[in-house]
């Protein structure tokens, strides 16, 4: 740990020198699944905005693919992929803002969720660019390994799984760092306006503080994704909102407040 940090035996970082760091909450395992029934809930609330929503989050993988399979490149096709999960926490304010509306008694609108990137505008971009800048990142790394593989070689699995193999650890490590980053950021930066360190450093904090329930979050997400995969991106019609959802409710479970919610 840095020494800019002190510890606590209940906070990894509880004050710093670069930004403030809101206190969290100490979670139980059963915490993340609590947390999915909450998104069941709000979906079944508001079934035409999941469903605009799963539209938006199948089509963009899709949308990848015919782009990566025009180029010919099949062994940048996951990495792609892999692209739209690290730019997905970003994507997914919509879907934050449709749980909120819902915690308030209101009635969410498509416009009213598309409008919700403007409440902390110059942070919330900051994470969008810090997402960005990961995402072309693990680009370069992706096309280094692609740059590896010879051309002589038939693309069986036989000759592709080293290449495969290496690309999914770099990529599975890329992901973490991003959930280690951005697990809670964009809710925290949509309701208490913060400025975008303390916003990351209070996301890192309940990250390291509850490591096993939020690994265990970390897990349920990946399941979703694979689902994804395995059903032709299908699935994210309905997983994709389902996450998000979830995903407010275990900021609003997570992060410590000085006063309770009015519409909690």
């Amino acid at each position: 740990m840095s020494q800019h940090f002190k510890e606590t035996p209940h906070n990894g970082i509880v004050d710093s020198g670069i930004a403030r760091v809101i206190p969290c909450k100490q979670l139980s395992m059963s915490d993340p699944f609590k947390w999915l029934i909450l998104g069941l809930k709000d979906a079944s609330k508001a079934p035409v905005l999941t469903l605009c929503f799963g539209l938006i989050f199948t089509a963009i993988p899709w949308f990848i693919t015919y782009l990566v399979q025009l180029t010919g490149w099949h062994l940048v096709i996951m990495p792609a992929i892999v692209c739209f999960m690290l730019i997905g926490p970003f994507l997914a304010a919509g879907m934050y803002d449709v749980s909120w509306e819902l915690e308030k008694n209101h009635v969410p609108s498509l416009w009213h969720s598309i409008k919700a990137i403007k409440r902390n505008a110059v942070n919330e971009w900051g994470l969008g660019i810090l997402l960005m800048v990961l995402m072309i990142f693990w680009l370069r790394v992706a096309s280094m390994v692609h740059a590896l593989y010879p051309p002589y070689l038939d693309e069986n699995f036989e000759n592709l799984f080293p290449f495969l193999a290496v690309g999914t650890v770099v990529g599975a490590g890329f992901t973490m760092l991003v959930f280690f980053l951005s697990a809670f950021t964009q809710p925290i930066l949509m309701e208490r306006k913060v400025d975008l360190a303390t916003a990351l450093l209070t996301n890192m904090n309940a990250v390291w503080t509850n490591k096993a329930p939020m690994m265990l979050w970390a897990f349920i997400i990946l399941i979703a994704v694979l689902i994804g995969f395995a059903t032709w991106f299908v699935g994210f019609v309905f997983l994709m909102p389902l996450i998000g959802y979830a995903t407010w409710h275990g900021y609003i479970d997570t992060i410590e407040t000085k006063r309770e919610r009015q519409f909690e």
